[in-house]
């Protein structure tokens, strides 16, 4: 495309050229600064207004083109600490629009999502939490801003990305008050080229038969066997993350190293569960993943 204009590059260099530029520019002028041939700079223009990043307004023969109304470009890794409040206001305002376009705007900022789970998702989530444990909030608000923060989680995963076939990773929540801290993990992990299998809420799985249903989709996702395979499992209640220690952990003698099993929640004791990793800390999760990997190759 002209010059090898990438489309992520293409949206960072027309955010440049159009911010300042209250009227508007016509295609032409926009192909002229870009040195994009004018038929190939309309094509796009045209794709990334469908998409809703760019706006056009006809004035007798010219087409001007804008940039969609709340784009916003972020230089990383110093305005992580602006994103994080601006999230959570717009957040609690219930402004879900600007929620997903802030998001949007980071993307495109190439801002990185393990570092934008950690620095303004994860402090999202504890701060409504917070809210709702204080009673400043009822369970309809709760699930409301849980469902915004799902949805942007989501984002995340619109991204396109090539997965390692030797990196697989099963997230799962053993309780609905641990569903987005899993959501957050598989975001993560899938930007590090994880082929991840999130299974969100199986609070409802818990009996007798799990293990063995557990078993057949691991064979059935996992067939080659090739690389590893980590199961993930979190939870704040310990009879949970025990349940499920101990069904997976049948499963994972039978196929070896190469499983590896990792439980996260708050312990009301200090009891050790068996497991390749038992933690508190979200970031111990993936940085835990990580090294394992490397180390195995």
């Amino acid at each position: 495309m002209g010059r090898g204009y990438e489309i992520g590059e293409l949206k960072q260099r027309l955010t440049e050229i159009l911010s300042d530029s209250k009227m508007g520019l016509s295609g032409s002028e926009i192909s002229k600064v870009l040195d994009v041939s004018r038929i190939t700079m309309t094509k796009y223009l045209k794709i990334l207004s469908a998409e809703g990043f760019l706006r056009e307004r006809t004035i007798g023969n010219t087409t001007l083109w804008f940039l969609e109304f709340g784009q916003e470009s972020f230089i990383f890794p110093d305005d992580y600490f602006k994103v994080s409040p601006q999230y959570l206001d717009y957040l609690v305002k219930g402004s879900e629009r600007q929620v997903y376009s802030l998001i949007k705007n980071c993307i495109r900022s190439k801002g990185s999502v393990p570092k934008l789970v950690t620095e303004v998702i994860l402090p999202a989530i504890d701060h409504i939490q917070s809210l709702y444990d204080n009673g400043k909030i009822g369970n309809s608000e709760l699930k409301l801003l849980g469902n915004t923060i799902s949805k942007s989680l989501q984002i995340f995963n619109q991204i396109p990305k090539v997965s390692n076939s030797r990196k697989n990773i099963i997230v799962l929540s053993g309780d609905s008050e641990s569903t987005l801290l899993s959501e957050a993990a598989s975001a993560s992990l899938y930007s590090n080229e994880w082929v991840v299998f999130h299974l969100g809420d199986m609070s409802s799985a818990i009996n007798v038969l799990f293990d063995l249903d557990f078993q057949k989709l691991v064979s059935k996702i996992w067939k080659q066997k090739s690389g590893m395979l980590i199961v993930v499992v979190f939870s704040n209640s310990q009879e949970r993350l025990n349940f499920f220690a101990d069904s997976i952990n049948s499963i994972k003698e039978k196929i070896g190293k190469r499983m590896k099993l990792v439980l996260c929640g708050k312990m009301e004791n200090k009891t050790k569960l068996k497991c390749d990793l038992n933690t508190e800390k979200f970031e111990d999760v993936i940085q835990w993943s990580e090294t394992v990997y490397e180390n195995s190759k």
